[in-house]
């Protein structure tokens, strides 16, 4: 399947804590068999503004309208960085979606705990998932080999960025899409789908933990394949 003249051809993915855009190979193979550009973005995890720089870089690179896709902290991201003039839609995966004003930390208030996503925060302020619940927490339909890969090439996230508030919230401009994992730790059910349906977006449930980026790739890759079509 290639895409078609009525289809935007460019794609922006972006990883969210704790990861790296390595584990997008599985997407970035279905969309790019396609006929789809697709370019990832790598986050240096270090702040929001550093983020959004990074993927506001890759958007500047595309010769024409994008689909900017963000899993879980990159989806504050592509909030912010979505008001670039090339992103034509949003598509967030586990994602999350904070308002401008908000700060990432306040979507999660007044949901439910989730146990078995652990954080282990280090004195200068960075956290990581903690290695015994790794797999548990964040690739539980992942292969022992692929969580355990994923575990060990972790990268930490300085926790003070879930307190920075977003200034724009592109997901009021732009059409918004939504995959949701329905068996995903790191954030309660009930905040996926509030988060997915208080910015409009069109949302696929799908089962899988919150690695599902990577091990739901089919679905992802359709969805954004959708948004590509619908967008354009």
């Amino acid at each position: 399947m290639s895409t078609t003249g009525s289809e935007i051809k460019n794609i922006v993915l972006v990883h969210g804590a704790f990861a790296d855009g390595s584990g997008w190979r599985g997407v970035w193979e279905r969309l790019t068999a396609r006929g789809f550009r697709v370019s990832i973005v790598q986050n240096p995890l270090t702040s929001l503004e550093a983020d959004v720089a990074a993927t506001t870089r890759i958007l500047d690179q595309q010769d024409g309208p994008a689909i900017l896709v963000g899993h879980s902290w990159g989806g504050t991201v592509i909030t912010e960085a979505g008001t670039h003039p090339r992103v034509a839609g949003l598509v967030y995966v586990s994602a999350l979606a904070p308002d401008a004003g908000e700060t990432t930390a306040q979507q999660y208030e007044g949901f439910a705990a989730t146990p078995d996503f652990v954080i282990d925060v280090a004195e200068d302020g960075y956290g990581f998932i903690n290695r015994d619940k790794f797999q548990a927490g964040f690739a539980a339909d992942a292969s022992t080999a692929d969580a355990a890969f994923l575990r060990d090439s972790q990268v930490p996230i300085n926790m003070s960025v879930f307190g920075t508030a977003v200034k724009n919230a592109a997901w009021h401009d732009k059409p918004t899409w939504a995959v949701i994992a329905t068996e995903d730790k790191a954030f309660d059910q009930a905040m996926l789908q509030h988060m997915a349906k208080r910015i409009g977006a069109d949302i696929t449930n799908v089962p899988g933990s919150h690695a599902l980026f990577m091990t739901q790739a089919d679905t992802v890759a359709d969805v954004i394949a959708t948004a590509a079509q619908k967008a354009a």
